[in-house]
């Protein structure tokens, strides 16, 4: 099996005791609903800087920021796509990256 990585764009943060509860559920199930296919369930990301070719830093990821990542197992990019779209990031707006990793050593 390969391994994907989920990488999120965007989404918001709830507000609220309650309403951060009910995220991190949605969240907690999800993780749970994929099982073995977890990998790593990452975590969100806050500051971001970009590194150009040139050498120079910019603030920001640019256009679309990453706002965190997870690693899953999937048998093809398809069953990958197909187990992010039960993401809770979605329910916010957000966007999921998938792609696909290997092993370069």
């Amino acid at each position: 099996m390969a391994k994907y990585l989920l990488n999120y764009h965007g989404g918001g943060m709830a507000e609220g005791e309650e309403a951060q509860a009910k995220v991190m559920a949605a969240w907690g199930a999800w993780f749970q609903n994929l099982g073995p296919a977890l990998a790593d369930g990452g975590n969100p990301v806050s500051q971001a800087r970009t590194v150009a070719a040139d050498g120079s830093v910019s603030d920001g990821g640019g256009s679309n920021p990453s706002t965190g990542y997870s690693l899953i197992e999937a048998d093809t990019i398809d069953a990958a796509v197909a187990l992010a779209k039960g993401c809770p990031v979605l329910d916010s707006g957000g966007s999921i990256e998938v792609a696909e990793t290997f092993n370069a050593m």
